[in-house]
């Protein structure tokens, strides 16, 4: 990579993990620390922990269609500034209330796929899966860091504290897209990088991205339920908050251990692995309902959740990848991140309402039943192969037999054709595909 993609790389990577921190850091900390407010309560613990969600959900596409239309930086800055406000409004509340409408105003920050739109823009075709690899493993990073950072940051300076922090580094983050972030020279095609209203309708209803979509929705629902209840059930065995890093540290790297097997083992058994991954979210919160009155215990079924988690937040990305026809990735991701923020919130509304009017087992028994469930839905989804993605710039129209002769050579799976960007997509197996010899059916200069 060339400096300016190693600067646009590491610069939107800095401050995706910056702004997720804001959204994250609150996750293990809120139950417990929210107990002083004066209309405090389990449904609004589980509003305000997955508040977030909804928005997020609700303007993912509208806001990278809209960064197509006025420009990346300003959406991108813009988006910041809102998570701002809504960062100090949840830091200077004074009920429950406000920190949920401050929540929902975080959310509602919604820039992610402007971020990535802009990170195609400043990279060339063969070095974009890189750049967009290291902004992914951010993403990742920063839930982690999360984790152990938000009992520390909150038994210095309290909940207030967490807020003003990831208010003041969003309006910093400000200063990097303005200042440090490259300015757009290479338009990158539109249809791998950002959502077209047009494809929207048709992916919605396409049977295996609706199964993926549906799956990181009820995946994002359960993690949200889980840190509704897991700060009250760590105070409950004598954990004080500021000491809840160490038992996050200790899951995530049990968890970690138990990923590199998992990952291991569905180089031969993707689908398998998949399934005994829900499977094992399943076991967890059946096990769960009926006790956890033990660190250890506690601290070992945690882990196994974070080890299914993980390995299913790393591989449904790539399977919607995989499976969206070319030149349509953007539409496919944007849809699936909605349906992923969407689940947060849905997660942090169940977890709330059933913990407060019914009990908190039954929010387990509810989270078992439909890991059950889901395992059924799965079952028809096909394993997928690892295709790479080519994009294929022209200058005038392709004729017709040109094109038929693409989608004839060896390792093609998919060819998509847009004219008005003037541009050819394709999806191919890296291993057989020649991009020379595509190059030369098309009459272009190598």
């Amino acid at each position: 990579m060339n400096s300016t993609e190693l600067r646009t790389a590491f610069s939107l990577a800095f401050i995706y993990v910056l702004r997720m921190l804001g959204l994250f850091m609150i996750m293990p900390v809120l139950a417990i620390s929210a107990q002083h407010y004066p209309d405090y309560s389990a449904f609004l613990v589980g509003l305000a922990i997955g508040g977030y969600g909804l928005t997020q959900a609700v303007l993912q596409i509208p806001m990278g269609v809209l960064s197509d239309k006025i420009g990346r930086k300003p959406v991108i800055a813009g988006g910041l500034l809102i998570f701002a406000v809504g960062s100090l409004v949840a830091a200077n509340a004074e009920s429950m209330q406000w920190v949920v409408i401050g929540r929902f105003l975080q959310g509602a920050g919604a820039i992610a796929g402007a971020i990535m739109a802009l990170a195609g823009d400043l990279t060339r075709e063969e070095q974009r899966p890189k750049v967009m690899a290291i902004i992914g493993i951010s993403i990742g990073f920063s839930f982690y860091l999360a984790l152990l950072l938000g009992p520390l940051v909150v038994g210095k300076y309290g909940l207030s504290g967490i807020f003003f922090a990831t208010g003041t580094l969003a309006l910093l983050c400000i200063l990097l897209v303005v200042f440090v972030v490259p300015n757009g020279k290479n338009i990158a095609p539109r249809g791998d990088t950002l959502p077209i209203v047009r494809d929207l309708k048709i992916l919605f209803s396409h049977p295996q991205l609706l199964r993926l979509n549906i799956s990181v929705m009820l995946l994002h629902m359960l993690i949200t339920l889980l840190f509704v209840q897991i700060p009250v059930f760590l105070i409950d065995l004598a954990w004080p908050l500021s000491t809840h890093w160490k038992a996050y540290s200790i899951v995530l790297f049990a968890s970690i251990i138990g990923l590199v097997a998992l990952m291991s083992l569905a180089k031969k058994q993707q689908k398998v692995v998949m399934l005994l991954s829900v499977a094992g979210l399943a076991l967890v919160f059946a096990v769960m309902a009926i006790d956890h009155s033990s660190i250890v215990y506690l601290l070992i079924i945690i882990s196994l959740f974070f080890t299914c988690f993980n390995y299913l937040e790393a591989n449904f990305p790539a399977m919607v990848s995989s499976i969206a026809p070319a030149g349509k990735k953007g539409s496919a991701m944007g849809i699936y991140a909605s349906f992923q923020f969407f689940g947060a919130f849905i997660g942090g509304l169940l977890s709330g309402s059933i913990s407060q009017y019914v009990g908190n087992q039954w929010v387990f028994v509810l989270a078992s039943g439909l890991c059950i469930i889901w395992l059924l839905l799965i079952q028809g989804i096909s394993a997928t192969n690892r295709l790479k993605r080519y994009t294929l710039k022209t200058i005038n129209q392709t004729p017709d037999l040109a094109l038929q002769q693409l989608s004839e050579l060896e390792g093609v799976v998919d060819v998509t054709v847009v004219s008005d960007e003037q541009v050819i997509y394709l999806k191919a197996d890296g291993k057989h595909f020649d991009m020379q010899q595509a190059r030369r059916v098309l009459g272009l200069q190598e």
